[in-house]
């Protein structure tokens, strides 16, 4: 293993870190409504546990409503039944051809409590950062002991360094934003 191996490997895993970020920060909710709301949302098809859009269109006609239109008709008392079991906060009308969700806007207190589900996603999106920072030094010291040159080691320690205050950059980011469409009324 090289200095580069590890770098890319601590590099790889960040970006993973930061991808699993975006996702989590999909799922909570903002004043919109988003396809992306229904994510989560596991839908019982004939026996097996199916993700919600495997089996439906989810689409947004304006920025306060969801429209979910199952393939087939029958199963949408399931979906409805899983949306609401899903503890989303939501409360579809299933009209007998589709699903439509109204989502409610949030209240000062409701969006603050977004903002914090917010922030503990971005923490532990660090914590897997820094994780990294830390498997990758390991493998540094390792490479060290192999006989890597110790000014070449101290390099890659600053280089991995670099590597997780550009990613926690990004989570800071990635917080900012969503933080000003929680907080945007």
């Amino acid at each position: 293993m090289s200095l580069d191996a590890v770098k890319n490997a601590a590099k790889e895993m960040m970006d993973k870190a930061i991808s699993h970020l975006e996702l989590e920060l999909g799922r909570i909710r903002t004043g919109k409504a988003t396809p992306n709301m229904l994510e989560g949302v596991m839908v019982d098809y004939y026996g097996t546990m199916t993700p919600l859009s495997q089996i439906a269109n989810i689409n947004t006609p304006d920025a306060r409503t969801l429209v979910v239109q199952p393939w087939e008709k029958p199963r949408l008392g399931d979906i409805e039944r899983a949306i609401i079991n899903s503890n989303l906060g939501l409360n579809p009308q299933n009209d007998g051809e589709m699903i439509r969700i109204n989502v409610p806007p949030l209240t000062e207190e409701r969006r603050k409590e977004m903002v914090k589900m917010a922030k503990n996603e971005a923490e532990n999106c660090k914590v897997s950062i820094r994780n990294a920072r830390k498997t990758a030094n390991e493998s540094i010291k390792k490479l060290q002991k192999e006989g890597l040159a110790e000014d070449l080691a101290k390099d890659g320690e600053t280089m991995i360094q670099n590597l997780t205050k550009d990613f926690e950059n990004k989570v800071e980011d990635h917080l900012t934003k969503k933080e000003k469409d929680i907080m945007t009324v």
